[in-house]
């Protein structure tokens, strides 16, 4: 599901009429779907799950029943609440990691680009960008530049004495390897190589003037190197015991590949022993380099038990800032949705009075009665106008509604809040 090419909302969008638009969010190690269901519909939940595995099978080639057990739903009330948490990166391996933000708002971008987007999940969208900025201002979790690389990049600093002197291999291309590099730059790295088991290592090195190896020179530039990160799509390992050995037996034929600064001046390296960073999810890295003397092995797993995260205490603050953010969303759904049932108890009431308007015109009233009467229901309207924001702020619009037509013989629906219906799987960024 992290690799394939075929956009998925579209296929989602076009599965049921009911389906009135769907928001795919997927990175390396996330697959999430939004999609908004054109009330009333039965089962909607049911509808949306069932659009979305059609969807992912029509474009993995992986059998819907394959991801039995594998994905969770929710509905209703309770997606703002996820999604705000989503976005906020409390639902990160590294607890507020920035990454996820961006993705979120990209998300909703190439929704709108594939025309797959709607007002109800345009409305989810933005507002869990707002309570990503929330949380990123009100708590530690705001903390500039936390991400999975740049907390490895904390726990490699205590070995590193220089960062420019050491010879760093980065091992990827995409969005996630430039993202790297800026961590690496901000931390003063200059002998950056590049390795693309794509390859399309060339063109990310000229883009951001860095070296780069080819699949030959690979094992030797990674046995070499004092620091290689990995952060690629790849489905296999593309670091084992293996590589290191080979590019170590390579070396030790020739003479020492020179990954010195300009000016030629040969750098010591910064001990004897190298740190592997594993970003991948499937994991990029065999386990055995660890078998490889002198090397150690830093994955997502023990960046996430061993980061440093000082800004834990917080999360029970941002996660409030969440809930608040949903409650505040769900309310202002309701009021929407309760929206025409105002609309017509203030025809029906606007309607009696214009009649005794004009039988008083046509006693002759001098128009003091009919401002007294205009003014009269204007605070008779408040209290029930003010009572439909209270109620559909606590959930129960559809007793406003009852009760307009058992006072009134007012009969309106109130127009359904959209209900999206989110398909997630088990691995979450």
């Amino acid at each position: 599901m992290s690799v394939h090419t075929t956009d998925i909302a579209p296929l989602i969008a076009e599965h049921d009429s009911c389906v009135r638009g769907a928001v795919v969010l997927a990175t390396c190690n996330r697959f999430e779907a939004y999609i908004d269901m054109d009330e009333p519909v039965t089962a909607a939940g049911a509808v949306g799950v069932e659009a979305a595995l059609t969807a992912v099978e029509a474009a993995t080639g992986v059998a819907a029943d394959e991801f039995d057990g594998s994905y969770r739903v929710v509905v209703g009330e309770s997606v703002a609440e996820h999604l705000f948490a989503v976005a906020s990166g409390l639902e990160s391996v590294v607890v507020g990691e920035g990454e996820i933000a961006g993705q979120v708002r990209r998300a909703l971008g190439e929704a709108r680009k594939h025309g797959t987007s709607s007002g109800e999940l345009e409305r989810l969208f933005q507002r869990a960008s707002e309570a990503q900025r929330g949380v990123k201002n009100a708590t530690a979790l705001g903390r500039a530049g936390r991400s999975l690389v740049r907390l490895a990049l904390d726990l490699a600093d205590s070995r590193v004495t220089d960062w420019a002197a050491l010879d760093v291999l980065l091992v990827g291309t995409g969005a996630y390897a430039a993202a790297t590099l800026a961590a690496l730059r901000d931390r003063g790295a200059e002998r950056i190589t590049v390795f693309s088991p794509s390859g399309r290592g060339h063109k990310f090195a000229t883009k951001h003037g860095l070296a780069w190896v080819d699949g030959d020179a690979y094992p030797r530039a990674a046995a070499d190197a004092d620091l290689i990160i990995t952060c690629t799509t790849a489905e296999h390992h593309v670091l084992d015991a293996g590589v290191l050995r080979r590019g170590r037996a390579d070396s030790a034929a020739e003479a020492p590949i020179s990954l010195a600064a300009a000016g030629g001046c040969p750098i010591a390296r910064q001990g004897p022993r190298r740190l592997v960073v594993d970003l991948g999810l499937p994991r990029n890295v065999d386990p055995d380099v660890a078998t490889v003397s002198g090397i150690d092995l830093l994955d997502l797993e023990t960046i996430r038990l061993h980061a440093p995260l000082e800004e834990l205490q917080a999360t029970d603050a941002a996660r409030e800032i969440v809930r608040d953010a949903a409650r505040r969303f769900v309310a202002h759904g309701e009021r929407q949705s309760l929206a025409p049932a105002v609309v017509a108890l203030r025809e029906h009431v606007f309607g009696v009075l214009e009649d005794e308007i004009s039988r008083v015109r046509a006693r002759g009233d001098d128009g003091r009665t009919e401002q007294a009467m205009r003014h009269l229901v204007g605070r008779l309207l408040h209290t029930p106008t003010s009572r439909a924001h209270d109620l559909a702020a606590q959930g129960r619009a559809a007793d406003y509604v009852a009760a307009l037509g058992t006072l009134f013989g007012i009969d309106v629906a109130p127009a359904a809040p959209a209900e999206p219906a989110v398909a997630v799987d088990a691995a979450t960024a």
